[in-house]
């Protein structure tokens, strides 16, 4: 596991994607895993997507606050992989408070990296809670405004 994981290293313009159009959350999830696909490190998209699919059944991702957070750990990917989405008109995605989700973050990793994968996820929840970030997220005009939001924020600072 690489010694320091952190959300502004990890989340690239190109993993961005500030005009969702999913109208539910397959849709939404398919594009996330297209975005995860733009890494170059996903080796099966489909194989990504049903094990993307599969976690949800556990129980929905969508944390409140107007965000969610689709996640998997499988052997088709290669190194951490984070990548954000935005749509603005939001969506039913089964959140916690029965709310609208419009912020969707999702985070790909090795079957392997446990202890990595939990630690990302930890820090996004971190970042989430805090309603005025969120709303940053919600107005950011840019992908760069995204990445400076979140490097702003995130990893205790």
């Amino acid at each position: 596991m690489p010694k320091e994981i952190n959300l502004s290293s990890l989340l690239q313009e190109k993993l961005i994607n500030l005009e969702f159009e999913g109208r539910n959350k397959k849709e939404i999830i398919e594009e996330l895993v297209d975005l995860v696909a733009k890494s170059g490190k996903l080796k099966n998209k489909k194989a990504f997507l049903k094990s993307i699919l599969e976690r949800e059944k556990l129980g929905s991702t969508g944390l409140g606050n107007g965000v969610a957070i689709p996640h998997a750990k499988s052997k088709v990917v290669k190194g951490f992989v984070l990548v954000f989405g935005r749509r603005d008109n939001g969506i039913d995605f089964g959140a916690l408070d029965g709310e609208r989700t419009y912020l969707f973050f999702s985070l790909a990793s090795p079957e392997e990296e446990v202890g990595g994968h939990l630690k990302v996820l930890s820090e996004i929840a971190r970042l989430i809670k805090d309603k005025f970030i969120v709303e940053n997220l919600k107005k950011a005009q840019t992908k760069k405004d995204i990445i400076r939001i979140i490097s702003l924020h995130a990893n205790g600072k």
